[in-house]
Order: C-alpha cells, then structure tokens, then sequence
C-alpha cells in the first residue's frame, strides 16, 4: 500500500496510515460492502433470508413478490410486483453506481435463455473459453474423454511443472459441472430447461457407491433435488467415514440429502414459493429405509453418528 495522490508525508515511509472508512483492497472490504448493500436494500423494505444471506425478498398486501440476489456486485432482481421492481432500481441507482443491463443474458458464467417454454440455463461459452485457455477448441470429440477403468493413486506420476494452472483448470471444470454433466466439447451448448409442469412438489434422490475410493475406501454420497420436476441442487461427496455396509453408506447419503431439504423448506417458506406440502426422498436401498423408518440400535448401526438420524 502507498500513501494517496495529495496526502504524501515526506519523509514518513516508515509509518501506516490509520484508515476512516473501507479502501478497495482490504481483507475487510467484501464485508464492509455487503454490509453497506444489505442496509441500503433493507432500507427500501427488502427482507433478508436468514436461510441464504444474499439473497432478499419483499411481499406486498396483493400478493406481488420482489426477490434480489446479490453475487459481490452482480445483482438479479425479478419478481411479480413491476412497479416495486422499478421504485427498487430507482433506489439502488441513487445510492450506488449501478447499471441497467435489461433481461437477465447471462450472469456467472451462466447463459439465460427465456422463452414460452420455459428458462434454459447453459454454460456453452464458460466452456468455450476453458477450451480457448487449453488449447482445445480444435481437439476431436471423444464419448468418453477418459478411460473409466483407470484409477488415480496418489503420489503417481511425475510432478506438475505448473501446479497453479492445473488447479485453476481444475477449478473451472468443478464449476462448469454446475449445469453439463457431460464432456464440454462434444455438448457445449446442452443446458437444463426450466418449465412449468403444474405443481411445486419437491422430491430428493439419494444414492452412494459403497467402498469406491481405491486408496482409503471411503464411499461416495450423491443426491439430486427437483422442485416441480425441474432440477434444482446436485452434489456428490466423498463421506468422512468407512462405512461398513452398503446400508450404512446409502444412509449417510439420505443423511446428506436432508441436511439440503430441511434448508430448502426453509428458504421456500421465506420466499413464500410453492405449496407448504411434504417433501419426498427417495433411495434405492432398502435396508437403509428400514434404519431410517425404525431407527433402534443393532449390531451392525449402532456405531452410526447421532447426526444421521433427524428424529
């Protein structure tokens, strides 16, 4: 840090500058931002989620909603209230530098799309760009860019002579598996569809590979969450544990999908989005339905961590 234009103490390079406020740059600075934001839009009678802190919402006596999402600076306003949505604009405008980019295109790395059908979201140029960055977009299509029988071990192989750029590669694949699960280059351009399909139910799936890790032989957990049908939160984790039964493993991943249920019950009743009705979740194992249907203690689960249950 320097000392500003106008303000140089000759002389006194060896003292720091006591600041008044935030300055760019600073450790505290995101905070000291999103705390000036969240007061700013609170003021104009926003609500925020206690649920997902950046995200804001507001109902009016009608009925009308306003929701606001907040990404640092990047910010998504939709809603049914159009007036309260253009009188929050107003108000955003006379407090910060802030521009109107109209329809939402693409936000995050994500493209918009918005038709009769419904909303499609896709990642086609995020994926173009990794292809440009690696020297790929002239690279032939494969089904399957990697061997599935091959199993990475570690400390194989010889080190990476630029360790950083293989992590942020590494990086920016996690990311795009946001929206495509398949290879980038032979379907850049698939995405997810949104529609309406006439109801809000919201149904979980749950799933775990028992003992897949080669080297410690911990299992995977997967779940996959739908609300009115549509796809809406995914994730696969490897669990901390050994589990010692195919049940167990299978019931540490419905443990997992609940933890995402109970919050997602939370942010939709915030919102006030959908029908206040039952959630589903569904697994494929019927030995850890019974665990989670009649949860007494036997031989083989009683060494399961009190967490699992939710009882």
């Amino acid at each position: 840090m320097e000392q500003p234009p106008g303000f140089v103490a000759q002389g006194e390079s060896g003292l720091v500058c006591r600041l008044c406020r935030s300055l760019y740059g600073l450790k505290q600075s995101p905070r000291a931002w999103f705390s000036r934001f969240s007061s700013v839009v609170q003021e104009f009678g926003m609500l925020r989620s206690t649920a997902d802190h950046s995200v804001f919402y507001h109902h009016n006596s009608l009925g009308q909603c306003i929701y606001l999402v907040v990404y640092v600076d990047d910010i998504v306003i939709t809603g049914s209230d159009q007036d309260g949505i253009q009188k929050l604009k107003q108000h955003l405008f006379t407090h910060f530098q802030t521009k109107d980019l109209g329809k939402l295109k693409y936000f995050l790395g994500i493209e918009i799309t918005q038709s009769s059908s419904g909303v499609v979201l896709s990642q086609r140029k995020y994926a173009l760009d990794i292809l440009e960055e690696t020297g790929m977009l002239d690279c032939k299509p494969v089904d399957t860019p990697m061997d599935p029988n091959v199993k990475l071990v570690p400390g194989q192989g010889e080190p990476f002579g630029d360790p950083g750029r293989y992590r942020r590669l590494v990086g920016k694949l996690n990311y795009l598996t946001l929206l495509v699960q398949t290879f980038l280059f032979l379907t850049p351009g698939q995405g997810v569809l949104y529609e309406n399909r006439g109801h809000t139910q919201v149904v979980g799936y749950t799933d775990a590979d028992w003992a897949g890790s080669p080297t410690d032989r911990r299992s995977t957990s997967g779940y996959c969450v739908f609300i009115g049908g549509n796809l809406i939160s995914w994730k696969s984790k490897k669990q901390d544990v050994v589990a010692r039964s195919s049940a167990e493993a299978e019931y540490r991943a419905m443990a997992l999908a609940t933890c995402e249920l109970i919050w997602l019950r939370h942010l939709l009743q915030e919102l006030r989005f959908g029908k206040d009705e039952q959630m589903k979740l569904i697994c494929d194992n019927q030995a850890a339905l019974h665990i989670a249907s009649n949860p007494v203690f036997h031989e083989r689960t009683k060494h399961i961590e009190v967490d699992c249950p939710f009882h």
